[in-house]
């Protein structure tokens, strides 16, 4: 008598397709869809709440102040500029920040705190970012007084120029309140003028009109101010970033240490290190390819009475190829170009050049010779950069020693678990 087949066995078998009703396993939940927001999901306190995913949330909770809009849960349907709630993936609150609607970087880290974001937390920041600078430069009177992020407002940049300041406003959030930061400025820092040097092409990626002039007070003309023992002049208006590089401001006194015999410093701009070289080199040849800047180089050489300094406009990239090619042999070079690179898509092209002028610069150097060479490209960190100096050493033919690794001044704090703030290298070498 026919008999019916055995069912199959359960463990050998193919499982079901879906566990019967109630039996499924509790961890295999689905995600929480993505809510379609047409408008803002609003707390209790009126401002916007915005939700992250769980790779969000670790990158917050790691420390980074920067979360992209990948990492959101949904669109916010906001304009942009806001302060928002921030909350996890269950819905709990774990802090506040700026939010932008165009840049891929969706929110920038105020607080963990739920504290009121108002004209006081913002003096506060302004009072703590003061207060370390009076410690850190006591005496001073011209540095960075507002880093960004690394001083808890993110999108904002600003310089003291003795009784001036120079300002950026770099994100919505900070040009929305930009007259309050003005009036807070002026309450700090008591300054004769603000100038805003908005004029760069980061605000284009928050949706931004790059702008500048004069915020609030007078300004006459380009204004002076001390590095070392160097009058320096900076034209505020119209000037390379806020007026000068600030950055390296530390590194320009550092170089009058090393600077000796016949000095060459190229992308000199108006000087910062090319005169600081000339208080102890015997001579100085200063490369800039900018007419403008090369005129004003030789008023600040003028103003300090260094007479040993010799200014030549053109590219120095070509001028070291010449110098090799013609023998010529110098005892102290700098090295301070701008970036070579504005994304990682050209790191390989801005390897190559920087490696093409430190090679030049080291067959240049007299046995003994010292090496300043910096780099204010952030897509080349601090080992690749030193890889590419050994690189360049070995092609050479040169051993060199390295005496210091510096970075931006301490007017530049870096942030830690935002490596952005760490963009700016800077090597001192002697070739043997």
């Amino acid at each position: 008598m026919p008999t019916s087949p055995k069912p199959p066995n359960p463990r050998r078998g193919a499982r079901p397709s879906s566990p019967p009703p109630g039996r499924g396993r509790p961890h295999a939940r689905p995600e929480k869809p993505a809510p379609d927001r047409t408008t803002p999901d609003v707390a209790a306190d009126g401002l916007p709440n915005v939700q992250l995913l769980r790779r969000g949330v670790e990158r917050w909770q790691a420390g980074h102040p920067w979360i992209y809009r990948a990492d959101l849960n949904g669109d916010p349907a906001l304009a942009g500029g806001e302060v928002v709630r921030v909350t996890d993936h269950r819905g709990w609150f774990i802090g506040k920040a700026f939010y932008s609607k165009h840049s891929k970087i969706s929110l920038r880290w105020l607080t963990y705190d739920d504290v009121p974001v108002d004209a006081d937390f913002f003096r506060q920041r302004l009072q703590a970012a003061d207060e370390l600078r009076r410690r850190a430069l006591p005496g001073e009177s011209t540095y960075r007084v507002v880093h960004g992020e690394a001083d808890g407002i993110p999108g904002l940049v600003v310089d003291r120029y003795g009784d001036y300041l120079s300002a950026q406003f770099l994100v919505p959030a900070t040009e929305q309140r930009k007259a309050l930061l003005v009036d807070l400025l002026q309450e700090q820092f008591r300054p004769r003028g603000i100038v805003n040097r908005s004029d760069v092409g980061v605000r284009n990626l928050e949706g931004l009109t790059p702008e500048k002039g004069l915020l609030r007070g007078e300004l006459s003309g380009p204004v002076t101010f001390h590095e070392g023992l160097v009058r320096m002049s900076a034209d505020l208006l119209e000037g390379q970033k806020t007026g000068a590089f600030l950055d390296q401001r530390e590194n320009h006194v550092m170089a009058a240490h090393y600077a000796h015999g016949e000095a060459l410093d190229c992308f000199s701009y108006v000087g910062g290190f090319a005169l600081q070289l000339a208080t102890q080199a015997k001579s100085v040849t200063a490369i800039e390819i900018s007419e403008s800047a090369a005129a004003q180089l030789r008023q600040n050489a003028a103003a300090n009475k260094l007479g040993n300094l010799d200014v030549v406009v053109a590219n120095a990239f070509d001028f070291l190829r010449d110098a090799v090619d013609e023998g010529r042999r110098f005892d102290t070079i700098v090295l301070d170009p701008p970036s070579f690179a504005k994304n990682k898509d050209a790191i390989a092209a801005a390897v190559r050049g920087y490696k093409e002028i430190n090679l030049r610069a080291m067959q240049l150097l007299r046995p003994g010779g010292i090496l300043i060479s910096a780099s204010c490209t952030y897509h080349v960190d601090e080992q690749a950069f030193e890889d590419m100096l050994a690189s360049a050493a070995a092609d050479a033919r040169r051993r060199v020693q390295i005496i210091e690794r510096r970075g931006a001044g301490r007017d530049h704090p870096v942030l830690l678990n935002l490596r952005e703030t760490r963009y700016l290298k800077c090597f001192v070498l002697r070739v043997l």
